[in-house]
């Protein structure tokens, strides 16, 4: 299995490492080329109006959706899942578009409200999971079709759409595996 990694801003390394210590081929994704071959696509935090804006320079935006529209799939964390919303509240912003929700940014306050707190997600058992929020958004909206895997304040923060999955925190920021364990599963039963 190889997963891609958006690689224009934000945490590329560290969504690698976390990888690679459980085995799995990245590459990173710079260019529509780089798209061929990958199993799935990570869209690490970063600052996203500039991503969107990289998006559209490097000519990746139009083939990211496509590729999602045919079933790539897809994790998008804090600035990915801004990226992913088909809305984003107060914004016109490059965006994706592929998942119907509706997004805050910054949704907890600046850099100085950013928190950790361990939290019970169902999906991956009872051991709480060590989330980190940095600057980070949440679905205030979401469509129907939309699995809400955590709420937190009454705000979504993890979240599924057919093969697109979006957190607002960052798993890659922590030593523990499941949250992308969770998206390789998704990848293997599609």
């Amino acid at each position: 299995m190889k997963i891609g990694i958006l690689a224009l801003q934000g945490a590329v390394r560290e969504h690698r490492n976390l990888l690679c210590r459980m085995g799995v081929e990245t590459a990173d994704v710079l260019n529509p080329e780089d798209l061929n071959g990958i199993d799935g696509l990570i869209l690490p935090g970063g600052e996203s109006t500039t991503v969107g804006k990289l998006l559209v320079r490097y000519n990746l935006l139009t083939p990211i959706v496509e590729q999602g529209k045919k079933g790539l799939p897809v994790f998008g964390v804090c600035t990915g899942l801004i990226l992913l919303s088909k809305h984003i509240n107060n914004s016109e912003q490059y965006r994706l578009g592929l998942m119907d929700t509706y997004v805050e940014r910054n949704a907890f306050g600046r850099q100085l409200s950013s928190f950790e707190a361990d939290m019970h997600i169902p999906v991956l058992g009872d051991i709480p999971f060590h989330t980190v929020f940095i600057r980070a958004p949440y679905i205030d909206k979401a469509g129907d079709s939309v699995k809400v895997l955590l709420s937190y304040q009454d705000k979504i923060i993890f979240a599924e759409q057919d093969n697109f999955i979006a957190a607002a925190f960052h798993p890659e920021l922590t030593n523990d595996t499941r949250i992308h364990e969770y998206f390789l599963n998704k990848i293997i039963s599609m």
